[in-house]
């Protein structure tokens, strides 16, 4: 089964992204990694990651500390249907979705991050996940054309697909955009680009392999 080890998040400045990273959500450079880039790029880059905690407090935690290192907030932290969770864009473009499926805080607040998902909006869902599957992606959940949700392997980062359109209400965004998406994925899969352009790249090696 393949997996998604990393993105990289390509950005104008490296320095002062890897400060936000750090200061808001305390990242590594494990799974999300980050490298300078001056491709063009407007509007929606047509994807979103988010941060999976255990409970509201955590979100809160980790929404008000991303507005206090400079992220726009896209959509307050409230309840939902499914769950509870805001949303915010970093300096450098990227939105951020943080969630839990919980409602209730059932312990103290630990900023805890339980998963970290890739979503891809993509034009149509059913032919992007028969080409994530060609790859050795093994189909965790499916709804149809809506939604897809690849499985894992523990501490990579998961992959879902939904529709483009869908993923801009849900965040809060217009969908119109243009140019570079502004990431890259790193998996045993790759090297290939998908059909809505988004580029894998073969992991890096470590010196000792």
């Amino acid at each position: 089964m393949n997996s998604i080890d990393s993105v990289t998040l390509e950005v104008a400045d490296p320095t002062a992204a890897a400060r936000f990273y750090s200061d808001a959500f305390g990242l590594d450079r494990e799974r999300v990694r980050l490298r300078p880039s001056d491709e063009a790029t407007s509007g929606f880059r047509g994807f979103t990651l988010s941060l999976v905690m255990s409970q509201p407090g955590d979100v809160d935690a980790l929404h008000r500390a991303a507005l206090d290192a400079g992220a726009t907030q896209l959509k307050p932290a409230e309840k939902s249907l499914w769950g509870y969770g805001g949303v915010v864009q970093a300096p450098d473009g990227t939105i951020w979705q943080l969630v839990t499926s919980t409602k209730k805080n059932t312990g103290p607040v630990t900023r805890a991050i339980d998963e970290i998902v890739l979503l891809l909006g993509v034009a149509d869902v059913k032919a992007t996940k028969q080409f994530y599957a060609e790859r050795g992606f093994t189909v965790g959940k499916s709804f149809g054309g809506k939604y897809v949700e690849f499985k894992g392997d523990p501490g990579s980062v998961k992959l879902s697909l939904y529709k483009r359109k869908a993923l801009g209400k849900v965040t809060g965004v217009s969908t119109e955009g243009s140019g570079s998406h502004r990431i890259a994925l790193a998996s045993p899969a790759g090297p290939f680009t998908d059909p809505d352009g988004y580029v894998c790249e073969a992991p890096e090696r470590k010196p000792d392999e």
